[in-house]
């Protein structure tokens, strides 16, 4: 399979990822590790919610029914939910579009200690405004120089960026479409907008395309994820976000123990000790 990071200067082609694969591997193959992942990215959660010296952000962006509600049920599947949020970007508001772009996203980024996930995001400027012209070309082109700046100024205050993109074929869209239509639990899901969407694939397959290439920088790289396959995109995902996080491990460890340590000095000095009973 390709390598789902696009190293940043590199150039990707989307109609050469396979949006089917999985890795060689099967459903059965992943249960234990992803049910692992699960409990490690509770772990790590907790220290970074703890030691509160730094922020998390993970993006999830796709066309419609490529899994952005799913990856995100499987990401805060075991985690505690105290410094955890959901953003869904939906159409900007009137009080949204008098404002810049990045207005409404300020809004809604990870303070110290949060983890908050992005259900679409700032991204939606050079996808859908691009798709549908609702903005002249060189402003939403202008917006990846942007939006670079933008991610790089997070990243310099603290905030950890983790971004994938749900990478699915037009084939499995429909499926998962009529599957919807046909599923009475499913079908406040779909509506016609749905379908009308459908007829800007190819655009949209070449926004996402520029996207990926123009916005995957050192400091926030972009991941292509094949998520035809649930199982194989909730595994990839879980993946990556607990081994990017795991680097981070020793040093939220080491703040908290040097916190501790304070406070066991801050007891002794209030003539405390460890071996008074209640």
């Amino acid at each position: 399979m390709a390598e789902p990071l696009v190293k940043p200067g590199s150039t990707i082609k989307l109609k050469e990822r396979n949006p089917a694969d999985s890795g060689g591997l099967k459903k059965e193959d992943t249960a234990s590790i992803v049910a692992d992942y699960q409990r490690r990215m509770c772990e790590l959660q907790g220290l970074l919610y703890a030691a509160s010296d730094q922020a998390l952000l993970i993006i999830l962006q796709g066309i419609d029914t490529s899994g952005k509600d799913g990856t995100t049920n499987h990401v805060l599947a075991a985690v505690n939910v105290t410094g955890c949020r959901i953003v869904g970007f939906k159409q900007p508001s009137a009080e949204e579009l008098a404002h810049d772009y990045l207005w409404r996203i300020h809004q809604q980024l990870p303070r110290r200690g949060e983890l908050v996930v992005f259900n679409r995001s700032h991204y939606e400027s050079v996808l859908v405004e691009r798709v549908r012209k609702l903005v002249p070309e060189e402003r939403w082109r202008a917006r990846y120089a942007e939006i670079n700046n933008f991610e790089q100024m997070l990243t310099n205050e603290g905030t950890i960026i983790l971004k994938f993109f749900l990478h699915i074929s037009k084939a499995e869209q429909e499926r998962r479409l009529r599957e919807r239509m046909t599923d009475p639990a499913k079908r406040w899901k779909v509506a016609p907008s749905d379908w009308a969407e459908r007829a800007y694939w190819d655009t949209y397959q070449s926004a996402f395309e520029e996207m990926v290439n123009q916005t995957s920088s050192p400091h926030a790289p972009w991941y292509v994820i094949p998520a035809d396959k649930k199982w194989y995109r909730n595994y990839l995902v879980g993946k990556l976000v607990v081994s990017q996080l795991e680097q981070y491990r020793p040093r939220w460890q080491a703040a908290l123990d040097r916190r501790g340590n304070a406070n066991l000095k801050a007891l002794a000095d209030a003539g405390v000790k460890l071996a008074d009973r209640c």
